[in-house]
């Protein structure tokens, strides 16, 4: 005769929400500490764009906003990898070009398009801008992004295109049109030039590129393979509320933070 079956024990009581741990963007007590940490966070954007082979060259730059200094932003220095720069090695720039701290020197034409941005969005801390193979690709063919997929919808009708190339941005004139174009939104496509993506901190602006990059990709692909079908306006603007935030990117962010910090913990030195 079989022995009855004994009932299954039941499962643990659920965890009080409140005990459950969730990563929020810091609070600082200081300048001090505040600058330290959009250093930190600019150096690891740095790492990671060079691991994701977005460095060409000079080309490509992250700056972020002093938070004491605020006309002053924080930018790798010029002819540095990425794959090497430390959080030690950034330069503060003031909104003339000059260095105020560090020892290298400053990529002009850099400058040139970041400082017009931050003057423009005072609501911006860091800005990013890549010569990326894929956004490069698409932007060659002067058309905005379409809303192909829901991370793509993040950047539905908050995104621009900049529809005109005038040569290499060098001076201040180049910025303003880049800065005029970019407007309320937290991207811009720059024709035959490449992509550029705003944020209220260095790990949303790091995401929003990274997205941008990432969507220009697929639409690419999609389009290479046959019709794709976009996402409706009303579902798009449904993602883009839930996608689409500072704050959404930042916590996508994240596990890149934490995965390159872990790797190159130099890197915050």
């Amino acid at each position: 005769m079989s022995e009855p079956a004994v009932p299954a024990p039941p499962p643990p009581p659920p965890v009080p929400v409140g005990r459950l741990r969730l990563a929020e963007p810091p609070e600082h007590t200081s300048a001090a500490e505040a600058r330290s940490h959009r250093k930190q966070r600019l150096a690891a954007a740095l790492r990671l764009f060079g691991r994701m082979g977005f460095e060409d060259g000079v080309s490509g730059h992250i700056t972020v906003r002093d938070p004491e200094f605020t006309d002053c932003c924080w930018v790798n220095p010029f002819g540095v990898p990425f794959g090497h720069v430390t959080a030690g090695d950034l330069l503060l720039v003031d909104r003339e070009g000059r260095v105020r701290e560090g020892r290298r020197h400053v990529n002009q034409a850099a400058f040139a398009v970041h400082s017009q941005v931050h003057c423009a969005r005072p609501d911006v801390v860091a800005v990013a801008h890549c010569h990326t193979t894929y956004g490069r690709a698409f932007a060659a063919l002067g058309e905005p992004l379409e809303p192909l997929t829901q991370e793509a919808c993040a950047f539905y009708e908050d995104h621009a295109l900049l529809d005109q190339w005038t040569g290499v941005a060098v001076d201040a004139g180049d910025g303003a049109r880049i800065a005029t174009a970019l407007g309320p939104h937290k991207a811009v496509i720059l024709r035959n030039h490449g992509l550029l993506a705003v944020g209220d901190s260095v790990d949303a602006a790091a995401w929003w590129l990274l997205q941008l990059e990432r969507a220009c990709e697929i639409q690419l692909a999609a389009k290479a393979a046959g019709k794709p079908v976009p996402v409706e306006h009303r579902n798009a603007v449904a993602a883009r509320e839930q996608l689409g935030s500072d704050l959404a990117a930042w916590h996508n962010y994240q596990p890149l933070y934490a995965r390159i910090t872990r790797d190159e913990p130099d890197l915050l030195s």
